[in-house]
């Protein structure tokens, strides 16, 4: 048996970190538990004190502890219960919208993967028909569930907002007729907002996600206005008034994106935090390394580096209960997602569909304007989503991705990004490997975070 694709180990912030990869538990070892644990299994007590060194009662008393946690099946687990058949057949039911309702922005974004706005294409505003087509269309294929998820996107979708408000009411509506109940989003660069959409918001969003790339000069430089100026001292006080107002039974995030001219974004994450934003989220970049804000192979060092750094000071935080969340930097051990949402991911092209100005449907808004991925149109006489495509993202999963069957991170990664792994590598089954590079490293900052804080109230206690 080969341990080492059952467990992952590593150090960080003077912790012995070991992962049983299948069954997800998180242990915190001593050195010679650390050192013995992928030997364990197969080597006897006195192979182990040759190999490492160690007398035979510290060997036998670590072995002692590893067995335990074997026999309780919280070490050197497999996947028996995951069967490729169930995920592959798993029935697809509409979950989440993303509602293109404005091909159009009020910034000039350096990085932007939308062109500006417009998707590579005609800038367009969504009708309300369309918009409530798109509803009904959700709810109709939602089978039996009852949480739906619309997000309001662009472009900048305030440059739509009357229409937002009139789905909205139109969502509710047909929600309350057929038992449902719609949780709406809305991603907004905030340079229309005012105090009466501020307001609205508050009221009728479920969540709210603020673009924001921290430091002023950061910021400035990436997000511009049309007329070139920076546009950080027009949207934060009002993000923060946002904020300040919103009911405490609603989400936010302060979304922002790091490229290779920031790579030490930890200053970025840390000016969200000087200015009052509890919840926030710093993506890298993705783009080809020819761009000039382009994450490349020589910038990785770099920025795993700076992810680690980060999550040691953010470990301090979190320990000391401050009111600050990071999104990369968060993980559930305890009551994480099923396993079809672990091993599929996203469900782009089957449980999640975007929808552009002119009722388009795509996997999702990466695809948009992407013709090879259209699936049709919500006005298409007898309307059917195409089935091998359907299947095509169905099938993209941990179990079928050759890098990923063997990935220690599959599991909370799910697989990666469909448009990245087909951007980059023309190919759904091969994932993006700059991205999972990172990814893995986030994963491991954030299981110590989780593992420290336990240590951290345990000594208080």
């Amino acid at each position: 048996m080969k341990i080492d694709k059952l467990i992952h180990k590593y150090k960080m912030n003077d912790l012995n970190i070991v992962l049983d990869i299948n069954s997800g538990s998180v242990h915190i070892f001593d050195d010679i538990s650390y050192d013995i644990v992928e030997d364990a299994y197969n080597m006897t007590s006195e192979g182990l004190c040759k190999k490492y060194g160690y007398t035979k009662d510290e060997i036998e008393e670590a072995l002692e502890e590893i067995n335990a946690l074997r026999d309780d099946g919280q070490l050197y687990t497999d996947n028996d219960y995951i069967d490729n058949i169930i995920v592959s057949n798993h029935t697809n039911v509409i979950k989440a919208m993303c509602l293109h309702v404005a091909h159009d922005c009020n910034l000039r974004c350096s990085y932007c993967f939308a062109s500006q706005g417009d998707f590579g294409g005609d800038k367009e505003i969504m009708s309300f028909e369309v918009g409530k087509k798109a509803l009904e269309y959700l709810v109709e294929n939602s089978g039996n569930r009852k949480n739906l998820e619309v997000d309001f996107f662009g472009g900048e979708p305030l440059m739509n907002f009357e229409v937002v408000k009139k789905l909205v009411d139109y969502g509710n509506k047909i929600a309350d007729e057929k038992g449902k109940n719609f949780r709406f989003t809305i991603t907004t660069n905030g340079v229309l907002l005012s105090d009466d959409k501020i307001d609205y918001i508050n009221k009728n969003m479920h969540n709210v996600v603020l673009s924001l790339d921290g430091r002023k000069e950061i910021n400035d430089e990436n997000r511009p206005l049309i007329n070139g100026r920076g546009s950080y001292d027009l949207i934060v006080p009002k993000f923060q008034k946002l904020i300040k107002n919103r009911p405490k039974d609603k989400y936010y995030y302060v979304r922002g994106t790091f490229t290779r001219k920031n790579l030490d974004f930890s200053k970025d994450v840390m000016e969200y935090k000087d200015l009052g934003f509890a919840l926030t989220s710093i993506e890298p970049v993705v783009g080809e390394e020819e761009n000039i804000y382009a994450i490349r192979h020589e910038d990785l060092p770099q920025i795993l580096e700076e992810y680690e750094n980060l999550a040691k000071e953010y470990a301090d935080m979190q320990a000391n209960k401050e009111d600050f969340k990071l999104f990369h930097f968060m993980v559930d051990l305890t009551q994480g997602p099923c396993v079809i949402k672990r091993v599929r991911g996203c469900g782009a092209g089957g449980e999640y569909l975007a929808i552009t100005p002119t009722g388009d449907i795509y996997p999702c808004h990466q695809f948009v304007g992407n013709e090879k991925y259209k699936m049709g149109n919500l006005f298409d006489k007898n309307l059917e989503l195409p089935q091998d495509l359907q299947t095509k993202f169905k099938n993209a999963n941990v179990l079928t991705k050759d890098e990923c069957k063997d990935c220690w991170a599959r599991y909370y990664c799910s697989g990666g990004c469909h448009a990245n792994a087909i951007n980059f590598n023309d190919d759904i089954q091969k994932p993006y490997e700059i991205g999972c590079i990172m990814q893995r490293k986030r994963i491991e900052c954030a299981i110590m975070i989780e593992a420290y804080k336990v240590i951290s109230e345990n000594v208080a206690n």
